[in-house]
């Protein structure tokens, strides 16, 4: 006798992992067990989620954590003025230039697979740098794990992606990666600064070992996901047009505040990564199995969701780098209390992400989540640009970095889950390398252009006002801040502008995942 559905139907022959098992309520049969379906919600979930964010947690942490240990480890290696920047940019370098080739093996090989080799090359790469001798033991062991950061980042949110299917859980999920994604910068200053003061800048890099080992030894027994495509090539032409335009891009600007904007090196840097980005996008629409598919970014809502990101974290990461800057030099804060002095910024993300936007998306709309942000986080921005040299924390710093917090919690969350919905399985490893592309380059250079407005601003001032030898401390202060402000208001004008391009491109109802998202 056939078995029959509650409505008398009667349930069609199918094979045990056919589209009629799917259901999470449909009881087992004495048939022999079988692997889970494509879309059962897999039972190990949240703890793979754990997993995933300390590999997430500790990549985004690394972008910020070395910035208060940097003075100290100039002077312990020797490094010159000209040289120092380069424990920075050798880390921003490898992990923005790498990311789509990141994105690509990860689809090729198995994201699980690339996720433990990112792990551990990254462990190794952290301790090989903190036990540098000398300069440039330091700063090789900065582009390796910018490298293995590439093949982590975008495995990591891919496999986030393809394990959460189910709506509600899966806007929790990307709360959680959405606040780490935000907050880990902030996080990082105060674990730096903690680290520096108490044992030594070395601490700073070591730091990563253990949190990679804990991830090593969960992600065995919590991850799950496809061996990888079979008979998969890689784009080597694309890899080579597409990360060389990204480093050319990267360094161009990097190199622009010190030799400045009219030397032939920077121009010649520049115009070369436009180039290769172009011949990069050309070679896309030809090739047979492109490094970025262009479908991905062809979508206006997946692309107004980049451009969001794009443009907030241009507008956000100049903050960490002026406000380190105006806590202990203008205010004369020690490493410890500036770190500390982060804490609301990276309260806010959290909160923001996980109480509010995980929370309104499912009855709102993604762009107007996004949008508020924005608005919220140009607020935060305003209030910075009218701190002074006699302005004290609690009344004058405390509120903004509250906004901005909230504001970038109220983004990041929706921006994660809308950029990388209705992906196809087989593309999420690139995807979410875009996604994590147009967040590193975003922070790279909106540093560097908005260190170079200050800088100039701050040239200017002190030399308008010709400070004598009995008050040139003073006049320099007030000429940095000056500067800090120059770049604020530019900041919030393009966080503003963040919040007109998400309510102009990002659609209307929230979005959800399809069956193409779903593991096979």
């Amino acid at each position: 006798m056939s078995k029959k559905r509650p409505g008398g139907e009667p349930l069609p022959s199918a094979p045990p992992n056919s589209a009629t098992d799917r259901s999470p309520d449909r009881k087992a049969s004495a048939a022999p067990p079988a692997p889970a379906p494509a879309s059962a919600p897999d039972p190990k979930r949240w703890w793979a989620l754990a997993v995933i964010a300390l590999a997430q947690l500790m990549v985004i942490l690394d972008g910020t954590i070395v910035n208060i240990a940097l003075p100290s480890a100039q002077r312990a290696l020797g490094m010159s003025d000209a040289d120092r920047q380069w424990v920075i940019t050798a880390y921003t370098l490898a992990f923005g230039g790498l990311l789509l080739l990141g994105g690509r093996i990860a689809d090729l090989v198995g994201r699980k697979r690339t996720f433990v080799i990112g792990l551990a090359g990254f462990a190794a790469a952290s301790a090989l740098g903190g036990a540098a001798a000398g300069p440039g033991m330091l700063f090789a062991a900065r582009a390796l794990q910018g490298a293995f950061a590439a093949v982590l980042a975008p495995s990591a949110l891919s496999l986030l992606t393809t394990t959460f299917t189910d709506p509600k859980e899966r806007t929790r999920a990307f709360g959680v990666y959405g606040a780490l994604a935000g907050g880990g910068s902030a996080v990082g200053l105060i674990v730096g600064g903690l680290l520096t003061e108490y044992l030594n800048w070395r601490w700073s890099l070591y730091v990563n070992v253990p949190i990679a080992l804990i991830a090593l030894l969960g992600a065995p027994a919590f991850l799950r996901d496809r061996s990888g495509r079979r008979g998969g090539r890689l784009d080597v032409p694309g890899a080579l047009l597409g990360c060389g335009g990204l480093v050319a891009l990267v360094y161009g600007f990097s190199e622009a505040e010190p030799r400045g904007w009219s030397s032939p090196s920077v121009l010649t840097l520049l115009v070369t990564g436009v180039i290769l980005l172009a011949a990069f996008v050309w070679w896309q629409s030809r090739a047979a199995s492109p490094l970025l598919p262009l479908r991905i970014v062809k979508d206006h809502v997946r692309a107004g969701s980049l451009a969001t990101m794009g443009l907030a974290t241009t507008g956000m990461f100049g903050v960490f780098l002026f406000l380190t800057y105006y806590l202990q030099v203008v205010l004369g804060y020690p490493p410890v209390r500036t770190g500390l002095a982060f804490v609301p910024i990276s309260a806010g993300i959290v909160i923001g992400a996980t109480q509010i936007a995980a929370r309104l998306l499912p009855r709102t709309t993604p762009r107007t989540l996004m949008s508020s942000g924005m608005v919220l986080a140009a607020a935060g921005m305003v209030l910075l640009s009218s701190l002074t040299v006699r302005a004290q924390y609690v009344p004058h710093v405390l509120p903004a970095l509250l906004l901005l917090g909230l504001g970038m919690g109220l983004t990041f969350m929706p921006v994660y889950a809308t950029a990388t919905a209705g992906v196809p399985a087989q593309d999420a490893g690139v995807a979410s390398a875009v996604l994590n592309t147009v967040q590193q380059m975003g922070a790279s250079l909106g540093t560097v252009l908005l260190n170079t407005i200050a800088t100039g601003a701050t040239s200017r001032y002190v030399h308008s006002h010709s400070p004598d030898p009995a008050h040139g401390r003073a006049t320099l202060n007030e000429g940095m801040v000056h500067g800090f402000s120059v770049a604020y208001w530019c900041s919030a004008g393009v966080l503003l502008l963040a919040a007109l391009v998400a309510g102009l491109t990002v659609r209307h109802k929230t979005p959800k995942p399809t069956g193409n998202d779903a593991p096979a």
